[in-house]
């Protein structure tokens, strides 16, 4: 059952999916129409989910289930990897690769590996107030509070 993404909990459940390229406005289109048509039908044991998403910078899918209505279960969050599988190939992107980091440079946003993003921080080209992607935050309020955020205070301060 969609919800629309502002309305959900600030607890509810999240996951990221974060693309090796700009998605276009069209493909950003036909992909929430995909999404909507899972989400409508997104259900675990035989239950709907209260769930949503939403697509930020044309590059980040976010999924969202209101875990307090009904948790999502192994077999919910696979149909969902597989719905996300399904998208990768159709749109030739790669979205479940976590060994790679989105980072802000000015208003662009900038993908690399993990090992080209190590390399960027010894050679300087990247400091510890770089805007980076903690695509690592579990809750809709995690989101708003801890996904952009400088490299120091994330998973990435390591590389400094």
């Amino acid at each position: 059952m969609y919800i629309p993404f502002e309305n959900l909990p600030q607890e509810s459940r999240i996951w990221i999916y974060q693309s090796n390229r700009k998605f276009s406005d069209e493909e950003v289109a036909e992909i929430e129409k995909h999404l909507m048509q899972f989400i409508e039908n997104w259900s675990a044991h035989g239950t709907s989910l209260e769930a949503s998403f939403t697509i930020r910078y044309n590059r980040f899918i976010i999924l969202s289930v209101n875990q307090e209505f009904h948790p999502a279960t192994g077999c919910s969050i696979d149909s969902s990897v597989g719905f996300i599988q399904n998208l990768e190939q159709k749109y030739s992107v790669d979205l479940l690769d976590k060994m790679n980091v989105a980072f802000k440079q000015g208003e662009f946003i900038t993908y690399k590996t993990l090992l080209e993003f190590k390399k960027l921080a010894k050679d300087k080209s990247v400091s510890e107030n770089t805007i980076v992607f903690n695509n690592l935050v579990n809750t809709i309020e995690e989101l708003n509070e801890g996904w952009e955020i400088p490299a120091c205070e994330s998973w990435h301060s390591r590389f400094f």
